[in-house]
């Protein structure tokens, strides 16, 4: 006996064939969704600006921070830089963050011990708001680069932490069990099980860590810089200049989703690594 298949079956309720539904598109990740909603956005508030809707002295249109963008980096060049003065204070503390987290984290996940002496003052560090830290900062490292990368290093170095921790943490005991059933040294149970199962972790705290870093370099050019974006949001503020913050704000922004979406990528890699339940 055969049974035949209509590909173009209709789920009750759902008023799209199930063949077509089924298929993976850039529309069931919420691309179409995302993308549109974004231009949808874009043209109301390009209208509402055309229209003189909008008071230039508190806000600006898409178009003028396009063209003022234009002009800051192509004629007068002077945002040019302001992007690489504050990429350059971004990637030092980032790099420093993840140089000292991810060993660290490795290290407290795995020895119980010095993760209970510590966990006091990581969890108490983490809930209390680092710019309350930005004078002591000043005190110790002056008005300059020293103190724009620490600021940096300090936001981004805890989601780096605790994400390490918590991968470490949750390795599969069960793994871990059989490993050491066949006499599996420490080290070799340490390389080959746990540092692999703990990388989607790292990952994850990567991408927290690049938008904490990314708040915490505006915020300390802001505060504490004479150069940079962060300076430069600073002044346009000031100066009502609502098109050049903006445009300084879109650069951040824009840095922002590139990252986000390069590690999102180093993420979906990795967690081929780990067992499917």
């Amino acid at each position: 006996m055969s049974v035949e298949v209509n590909a173009s079956v209709v789920v009750p309720g759902r008023g799209a064939p199930y063949r077509r539904r089924m298929l993976p598109t850039f529309a069931d990740e919420g691309g179409w969704w995302g993308t549109g909603a974004v231009l949808v956005a874009l043209a109301l508030w390009e209208t509402a600006w055309q229209m003189k809707w909008i008071d230039p002295l508190f806000m600006s249109g898409p178009s003028a921070i396009v063209h003022r963008l234009w002009i800051e980096i192509s004629e007068k060049g002077t945002l040019l830089g302001q992007i690489g003065f504050t990429a350059q204070n971004f990637f030092y503390g980032f790099a420093l963050a993840v140089i000292v987290a991810v060993p660290l984290g490795i290290a407290l996940g795995w020895y119980r011990i010095p993760r209970l002496i510590c966990e006091p003052f990581i969890n108490g560090l983490y809930a209390m708001p680092r710019i309350a830290l930005v004078p002591l900062v000043i005190i110790w490292f002056g008005i300059g680069f020293k103190s724009n990368v620490f600021i940096v290093f300090l936001s981004a170095f805890l989601p780096i932490l605790l994400n390490t921790i918590h991968g470490v943490k949750t390795t599969d005991r069960q793994l871990l069990r059989t490993a050491a059933s066949f006499c599996a040294s420490e080290w070799a149970i340490f390389t080959t099980l746990v540092v692999p199962a703990c990388v989607p972790f790292i990952v994850t705290g990567l991408r927290q860590g690049v938008a904490h870093g990314l708040i915490g370099v505006v915020v300390g050019e802001f505060l504490v810089g004479s150069r940079g974006l962060g300076y430069v949001i600073g002044q346009a503020g000031m100066m009502f200049q609502t098109d050049l913050l903006f445009a300084a704000v879109l650069i951040i922004a824009v840095a922002g989703i590139v990252f986000q979406i390069l590690l999102t990528r180093v993420e979906q890699h990795f967690e081929r690594w780990r067992p499917k339940h």
